[in-house]
């Protein structure tokens, strides 16, 4: 059974006396300066991070739903709804590592007053791993067999075997703890229509919806009820989608009508003149985001009705590694650099960039682009010219991929480019764009999800939360296939069942040693890189654009890009 969401497009919430009719600018809202624009172009469309693998809704449910714990931009754990990080040293982890006990803060309220308690945090877990409803965060939950709650701040989690690595669940902003008693009624035997609740979640951040309009625009206000008195800086924040990321640029380095957008992935001539003129500042960090391209193991073909691109049909052309393996090959990572990110951005050939300790070398034949060996391999596989039309053939099949990603200019240039590659090899290649609301939607519905993946190839970009990605590498286990099933919410994009995968996986969350886990962290990452399952191309910076009168900013590679958001302000002139 799927369990009911809300997904529809041109709902819209709102919870406060504010007029959905209200302009953004209108004379009924706040003093301007009271007053946090922030353009993120790539609209979010659910402010439930269990509900979309989209690090647009991750990021916006940030704003007002939190965890026990983050990660600072230093890579460190910070306790946050939690009174301490939980350790061998203060008692929270037990000598055998199977329990980790968090500890609430005292007098912690959700923003509609009510207490928040042990409950919540076990039934934010039962919610997740609620058989049905395609929890995109399920892998954060993996290997808990039970969550005791003593009392109204303890939380005991109980692993099923020994856990070296506990902080995943909870920690950061893909694992926020939800308001049983706005959410429980989601869950069978009820199954309500849950809008409210996906659209407008009660939280404990510092901000709280007043009005959510999917795809297009969320209004927020400061949570009356923060923890911290003083804070936030800001009496409003409105949350602009839709346009592009140089529309977004520009209202933050041209025109001063935002005082910061996100993801600002721009070519890195048009971003330096954009932000040439003073008015505003790029914020930059490293951390572990790659852009990178899946290759769909499975058949997109309509001729397969609902079963389309699920393992029932393999791809005819992308199950042959060679044939994998040549498209990699055509590839100059270096030129896309240059091209999309310039210092933004550097070559790779993993999936796991950071901390530079995980990083493998065993695919580093990747930075060097080959045609006439990747021509070698398709003519290995059988894949010849035999019309010379120059698209190779084979059992009268032409070697002709469908390749989409999310409308914005960067991608629209890699997919142009890496046409011409493919060409260059006897590959023809069919491009399309869609709208990143969509594309990384979590409407079930939608045939133009990157999970559903109806098309050959996609590109997109990934990261994890903290600096262990072990939870982020059990994303491409068997069990994490999206399917009709678990409403297309898996995590597994290309499809890929491979069982020593998923024993490595399992190995890797009992490894001890800082040693024993790196050399495991490599070992899957090869598996998905030189199996060509996931082809690298970007070690991506993250990239934003904030006003010069904003202050408080701490760009975050391994959290929220909001992770601090309480914190910022107007700088005083």
């Amino acid at each position: 059974m799927i369990i009911k969401r809300a997904v529809a497009v041109f709902a819209t919430v709102s919870i406060l006396a504010i007029s959905a009719t209200e302009t953004l600018a209108g004379a009924s809202g706040p003093p301007p300066d009271d007053r946090l624009t922030i353009m993120s172009w790539q609209a979010p469309s659910t402010l439930i991070p269990y509900l979309s693998a989209g690090a647009k809704d991750v990021e916006a449910a940030s704003l007002v739903l939190e965890p026990l714990a983050r990660i600072a931009p230093d890579g460190q754990l910070v306790a946050w709804l939690a009174e301490e990080i939980p350790t061998h040293a203060n008692g929270g982890q037990s000598a055998d590592l199977t329990t980790l006990t968090w500890r609430l803060r005292d007098g912690l309220t959700w923003s509609d007053g009510s207490a928040v308690t042990a409950q919540d945090v076990a039934f934010t877990w039962r919610y997740c791993t609620t058989e049905g409803l395609g929890c995109a965060q399920a892998a954060k939950f993996d290997g808990i067999a039970d969550i005791e709650t003593p009392d109204a701040r303890t939380v005991i989690i109980r692993f099923a075997a020994p856990r070296p690595n506990p902080y995943e669940a909870f920690v950061g902003a893909q694992s926020p703890i939800l308001q049983r008693a706005q959410f429980a009624p989601c869950l069978p035997p009820q199954g309500t229509d849950c809008t409210t609740a996906n659209f407008a979640p009660i939280g404990t951040g510092p901000f709280m919806v007043a009005e959510f309009r999917p795809n297009d625009v969320i209004r927020l206000v400061a949570n009356p009820r923060y923890r911290t008195p003083t804070q936030p800086g800001f009496a409003e924040v409105v949350l602009k989608g839709g346009g592009d990321a140089e529309s977004a640029a520009r209202a933050v380095f041209r025109t001063g009508e935002a005082d910061y957008a996100t993801n600002l992935q721009l070519a890195p001539d048009m971003l330096s003149r954009m932000a040439g003129g003073g008015t505003g500042v790029i914020e930059t960090a490293f951390g572990p985001l790659v852009e990178y391209i899946t290759l769909n193991l499975t058949d997109p073909d309509p001729v397969h009705g609902p079963a389309r691109a699920t393992p029932a049909h393999p791809h005819p052309v992308l199950s042959d590694a060679r044939v994998r393996r040549a498209l990699s090959l055509a590839l100059d990572r270096a030129a896309l650099v240059e091209i999309g990110y310039g210092a933004a951005g550097r070559v790779t050939c993993n999936i796991v960039v950071a901390p530079e300790h995980f990083a493998s070398t065993a695919n580093d034949a990747c930075k060097t682009q080959d045609i006439e060996a990747a021509r070698a391999l398709l003519a290995e596989a059988g894949w010849h010219d035999s019309d010379a039309d120059g698209i190779r053939d084979k059992d009268g099949r032409a070697l002709t991929l469908s390749f989409q990603t999310s409308t914005n200019r960067v991608r629209q240039d890699f997919q142009a480019i890496i046409k011409h590659w493919w060409a260059q090899i006897g590959v023809g290649t069919e491009l399309r764009n869609i709208n990143a609301s969509v594309f990384f939607g979590s409407d079930p519905a939608s045939p133009d999800t990157f999970q559903k993946f109806h098309a050959d190839v996609q590109m997109f970009a990934s990261m994890f939360d903290g600096t262990d990605p072990e939870a982020f590498l059990r994303n491409w286990r068997c069990d994490r296939i999206p399917a009709p099933e678990n409403g297309w919410q898996g995590s597994n994009i290309p499809r890929l069942c491979d069982t020593g995968y998923d024993a490595l996986t399992d190995r890797l969350e009992h490894a001890a040693t800082p040693q024993e886990r790196a050399r495991l962290v490599r070992a899957l990452n090869d598996r998905l890189v030189t199996d060509h399952v996931l082809l690298p191309l970007v070690a991506r910076g993250r990239v934003s654009g904030r006003a010069q009168g904003l202050a408080g900013v701490e760009i975050n590679p391994w959290d929220s890009e909001f992770w601090n958001i309480a914190q910022w302000h107007r700088r005083a002139e």
